[in-house]
Parts: C-alpha cells; sequence; structure tokens
C-alpha cells in the first residue's frame, strides 16, 4: 500500500465511523494559532520503541484473537516493539485503559467510544477526551442465545427466565440493557446473572442459565463451542424491534446472523449490530499509527485467517 493512500486513511477514518471521535491523522481541532512555516512531516520522526499493550476482551469473543493478530505483525516487523494483548472487561474498560495510558491500544464499540468521548450517557461526567479512533474493525451483532430444547422463542419470552447479560461493565452489558430498557423492559423483569462469554456457555451447558447474550463479531468461538455439544437457538430481534431500539440508541443497525454461522442454525436470524473500532490515545506517535494501520492494511489475507470477522476490515469501512 502507497504511502498516499495510508495517509488518506488515517485523514478520513473518523468519517467513515460517522462518530465525532477526532483521529489521530488530522480530525482534532485545528490550533487557535496558525504555525507561520509548514511543520516537519511527521513520517520523517524516527520510531521510538516501547511496548504496547492492546486492551481486548474475554477470551471467547472476537477482540482477542483480532488484536493477537495484529499484535503479531507488530511484532514481527517493527523493531524494538513489543506488543501484548490483555484480557479485559472489554469496550467500556479499555477506553479507559487507554484514556489512562495503561494500555496504548483497545478495541471498543463505536458507541461505547463516541459516549466516552463526548462524556456522555454511561460517561456522563467523565469524559474521555483523549481517545482517538485508528481504524475499524468490524461490525457486532447482538446474539442471544438459547438451548433448542427451551420454550424461549422472542424476548418478550425471556421474562421471568435466567439471563445473563454480560461481563460487569462491558459493553455487551450496556447495550444488553440498551435493547431490553428500549422495548420497555427493566432488571425487575428478568433472573439477571453479569457472565463473561465463556461463563454463559459453561452456564446454559448446565442448565443453570437459560439465555445468555452476546455482543460480537461472527462467528465467535464461544457459541461455536456450545453448538459443537448442544442444540441452540439464537433468538431474533426483529425490525420491530430494532426500529425502537434505534429510535432511542441511534448507534444500533438492523442486520442478519446468516443461516450456517454456527452449527444447527440453519435459518437467517435477524439482529441489529453495532460497529467497532480500535481506539488509541492522542499522544501516540503519529509514525507508530501511520506503521500500524499500513500494517493491517497490507496484511489482511493473514487477520482473516485469524479470524473471518476480518473479512469486513477493509479500506472502505475505514
Amino acid at each position: 500500500m502507497t504511502r498516499k493512500k495510508l495517509l488518506m486513511l488515517l485523514g478520513s477514518v473518523c468519517l467513515a465511523l460517522m462518530l465525532a471521535i477526532p483521529m489521530i491523522a488530522g480530525c482534532a481541532a485545528p490550533t487557535p494559532t496558525p504555525t507561520p512555516t509548514p511543520a516537519a512531516d511527521p513520517l520523517d520522526e524516527p520510531l521510538v520503541p516501547m511496548a504496547l499493550s492492546f486492551g481486548s476482551g474475554g477470551l471467547g469473543g472476537t477482540y482477542y484473537p483480532f488484536e493477537g493478530g495484529v499484535a503479531e505483525l507488530i511484532n514481527k516487523n517493527l523493531s524494538g516493539f513489543r506488543a501484548t494483548v490483555e484480557v479485559t472487561g472489554g469496550s467500556v474498560s479499555n477506553v479507559r485503559l487507554v484514556q489512562s495510558g495503561e494500555a496504548q491500544l483497545g478495541g471498543t464499540q463505536t458507541d461505547v467510544a463516541k459516549e466516552a468521548y463526548e462524556g456522555i450517557g454511561r460517561f456522563e461526567g467523565e469524559k474521555l477526551g483523549s481517545l482517538r479512533g485508528l481504524f475499524s474493525m468490524f461490525p457486532e451483532y447482538a446474539h442471544i442465545v438459547t438451548l433448542e430444547s427451551s420454550p424461549i422463542y422472542s424476548i418478550a419470552d425471556i421474562v421471568g427466565k435466567r439471563f445473563s447479560t454480560g461481563r460487569p461493565g462491558s459493553g455487551t452489558e450496556v447495550i444488553c440493557r440498551y435493547i431490553y430498557t428500549a422495548l420497555g423492559y427493566t432488571d425487575d423483569d428478568f433472573v439477571i446473572s453479569r457472565l463473561g462469554f465463556g461463563e454463559q456457555v459453561a452456564a446454559l451447558k448446565d442448565g443453570t442459565l437459560d439465555v445468555g447474550f452476546w455482543i460480537v463479531g461472527m462467528p465467535t468461538s464461544s457459541i461455536i463451542d456450545l453448538a459443537t455439544t448442544h442444540k441452540i437457538r439464537i433468538i431474533p430481534v426483529t425490525p420491530e424491534e430494532v426500529e425502537k431500539v434505534n429510535a432511542a440508541y441511534p448507534y444500533y443497525f438492523a442486520g442478519t446472523i446468516p443461516a450456517g454461522t454456527y452449527s444447527g442454525v440453519d435459518v437467517d436470524v435477524p439482529s441489529l449490530f453495532v460497529g467497532s473500532i480500535i481506539a488509541v490515545h492522542e499522544e501516540m506517535q503519529y509514525r507508530l499509527a501511520y506503521e500500524i494501520v499500513k500494517l493491517v492494511y497490507e496484511n489482511l489475507d493473514y487477520l482473516r485467517t485469524v479470524h473471518v470477522a476480518a473479512n469486513h476490515t477493509t479500506l472502505e469501512s475505514g
């Protein structure tokens, strides 16, 4: 990929994200006083070697393997850098880790990133204004999963049932609450657990949970694991329900989990999705940001062998 194309990409990703999150490559507000002479090309700066920590999510999600692939590209191609991927609580944890400098990169859903950057919603009074978007990853779909033997076929059927809304503090948990709140339900309508993806699988297998909630790229390993040993059903989020959710929270859009994505699920399942990005701190070296994005887009074939969700990581999507 040419330098010109990468510069164009870095300069336009914030628009592609459809969010008011400035990109590292120049979407930040201009300085009040223009400099009299052009600044030196930041791509001429030597790279400053350092350890890089990725905030990901649970082992059974999509961020961990995808970010592991990006970390591997960095370790093989950028001399002096050592990238590692950390298991975290997911999107909400990751933006806080990036803001504080405890992680240099972190996967996050675009709704989480927007609310964090603006200090609204779940981040009211906690404006994380140093966040920047590096590149888009993939759409993440709501997976509301039960066993085929259960009598649960719709969101309404979950009322009164044992329902896991996701790991505490995760983007998954917040989106789950947004969905059922927009549809007129409250916490009191369910017997709520707050389990990580692997824990949800174990609880569904041993019969201590009726329904688990995931918001992930497709397919995700934890649901694949469940579907290899138990017949599963993915509960639809109907277009009418998506319309209600979108009216309350305009981050989410109608989509489909295609038939065959998981063993035994032989019909298309209507659902909703949200985008995801890699977030970084505004102080990340421009040259480093450029090199990471360059590595990603020059090695998409490799990333797609790591996880098929990378099929949706494209120049067009930013």
